[in-house]
């Protein structure tokens, strides 16, 4: 068929989203609701499932619930499949709720217990992949219309949210905000699936900033955190791969998340900062306990300073899922 690949066996790296303003014409753009997740490329054929994350790893164990339900391939009438999706733990009013997959990312054999307590379903936006022939060279429009075909959506744990593209991004948007979701996501309908690239073909648009970081240090706690940390000491990559300061984030912490940093954070103890100059200001140097930046975290911030300091940060918890060496500066 015009415009297909012939498969590969590597998994499909997924396409990533540009941060910026929704559109303001529906002309040549549908709207996807962004829901706060994992992404995963999900391989289903007659024998399983595979759950891959963005930087490769797979996931598939960590989520018995998902290769338990059925094989993809059953699913899609016997037929194998490639997907793009996001992996999403609900609250108690059906929406996506990042800390509650925080319970569950980390695991790759979670008790049965925990997945009973906080489950998590596949939320599909994107097919890749059908009957062995790849489909990204396929505009948007021609893949979103055979995932709706395959009837995903009638499996227990799997969705496929509504493509909306005759409504203004940014009613959507608003629309989003009534119902507590992080945001919209704006594709152009013609555009093709350009695997691990952030393209321009896609907009994200966020209701609140968020940032992945690098852990570079922690300051030690007072009074109640007495003798564990107090903040933790962020960082990112400029474009030229230095490792610039972010500033500091001491809340959004539970007790428990406290105790399980200061365990990981332990052996990646270093005698001196890993910035490549004198980046960080003394307030923070004085007392920090440097560790090496191979920890990924995420905050959600207020206000980006014009040194590059996020202000009004909250830890949102580690991010596994991603590679140390994609935690860029934000743009202002």
């Amino acid at each position: 068929m015009c415009g297909m690949d012939a498969p590969q066996a590597e998994p499909v790296r997924p396409m990533l989203a540009t941060a910026g303003p929704a559109p303001v014409t529906t002309t040549g753009w549908a709207v996807e609701f962004k829901w706060d997740g994992v992404r995963a490329i999900v391989d289903g054929t007659a024998d399983g499932v595979r759950l891959t994350s963005r930087n490769g790893n797979d996931l598939s164990a960590g989520y018995p619930e998902l290769a338990r339900t059925a094989s993809l391939g059953g699913w899609a009438a016997g037929r194998p499949v490639v997907l793009d999706g996001e992996l999403v733990a609900l609250d108690a009013a059906g929406r996506p709720d990042f800390g509650l997959l925080q319970q569950r990312m980390h695991l790759r054999h979670p008790a049965p217990e925990l997945v009973a307590r906080v489950p998590v379903a596949l939320y599909v936006f994107d097919l890749l992949e059908l009957d062995g022939l790849r489909l990204l060279r396929e505009p948007y429009d021609a893949r979103r219309e055979r995932l709706d075909a395959l009837g995903l959506g009638e499996v227990p744990g799997v969705q496929v949210p509504p493509s909306v593209a005759d409504v203004p991004a940014a009613q959507l948007l608003e629309v989003a905000r009534a119902h507590g979701l992080e945001g919209i996501v704006a594709k152009r309908r013609g555009s093709r699936y350009e695997p691990g690239r952030r393209s321009s073909s896609w907009v994200k648009t966020a209701l609140l900033s968020t940032q992945e970081v690098l852990v570079a240090g922690w300051t030690a706690g007072e009074g109640r955190r007495a003798g564990g940390i107090g903040a933790l000491l962020l960082a990112a990559r400029d474009d030229t791969g230095r490792l610039r300061f972010l500033g500091h984030v001491g809340t959004g912490f539970t007790d428990a998340v406290l105790r399980d940093l200061h365990a990981r954070l332990a052996p990646l103890r270093r005698d001196t900062g890993a910035f490549d100059d004198d980046e960080v200001p003394r307030e923070y140097a004085r007392p920090a306990r440097w560790v090496e930046p191979v920890l990924v975290g995420e905050v959600e911030y207020r206000t980006l300073t014009h040194d590059h300091r996020l202000r009004h940060a909250v830890w949102r918890g580690l991010r596994p899922d991603r590679d140390p060496a994609e935690v860029v500066l934000p743009r202002r």
